[in-house]
């Protein structure tokens, strides 16, 4: 597999990259996508929710009317799920656990398989490498207009440096991580993908 490497300009440079099959060419699997992205949704979720059974709700436990000549319908506390304000029938707990499990390999496999889509939409891009001489933001979103990528854009590097971090923090379309912190969500939120060198070697020693 060759990775088509892009200029300051945004244009292709005559030079490809060589990159790892298993990494950039593995088929498309819709399901184990799917299941690797809602695990992580799932597993950032810190369950501190709760809802009140009608036990908890502070109410009279007095019979609201007689059982019979009102012309009403039967009702015997006003804690009931039925009335408003009562209890819940089956109320969410603030311990409840929300975690799924995902295998290793798995886990790989789909991230794989997102960056070989990547690359097939023509949504992965590869620069030499990504640095700035002074923290600026204004220069770093000149630098990232200059690749001509529309839209929002991950930028994965090898090393976050200093100056990189702080240019990019102030830029709401733009995001920058270190090759260690992907994760599937942000590889299928944004738009493009624009990756260092650097970081396809790392994720071919990671992942491939």
């Amino acid at each position: 597999m060759e990775l088509t490497l892009i200029n300051a300009e945004g244009q292709p440079e005559a030079t490809k990259l060589a990159a790892s099959d298993a990494l950039f060419a593995r088929d498309y699997n819709e399901a184990l996508i799917h299941q690797v992205v809602t695990a992580y949704q799932a597993n950032g979720r810190q369950g501190t929710r709760a809802q009140k059974g009608r036990g908890q709700i502070n109410k009279s436990h007095k019979k609201p009317w007689a059982q019979k000549g009102t012309g009403r319908a039967r009702a015997g506390q006003a804690n009931s799920p039925l009335w408003r304000g009562g209890g819940k029938i089956f109320p969410s707990s603030p311990d409840e656990n929300f975690s799924q499990k995902v295998n290793r390999k798995m886990y790989r496999a789909g991230i794989a398989a997102i960056l070989s889509q990547l690359v097939r939409e023509d949504r992965l891009k590869v620069v030499d490498a990504l640095a700035l001489d002074t923290p600026k933001t204004k220069a770093f979103a000149q630098k990232i207009k200059g690749y001509k990528l529309e839209g929002t854009v991950l930028v994965v590097t090898d090393k976050l440096e200093e100056n990189l971090l702080l240019a990019s923090r102030n830029l709401p379309n733009v995001l920058v991580l270190e090759t260690r912190e992907v994760d599937p969500v942000s590889l299928v939120r944004f738009n493009h993908v624009l990756l260092t060198k650097a970081a396809v070697t790392q994720f071919e020693e990671t992942l491939a």
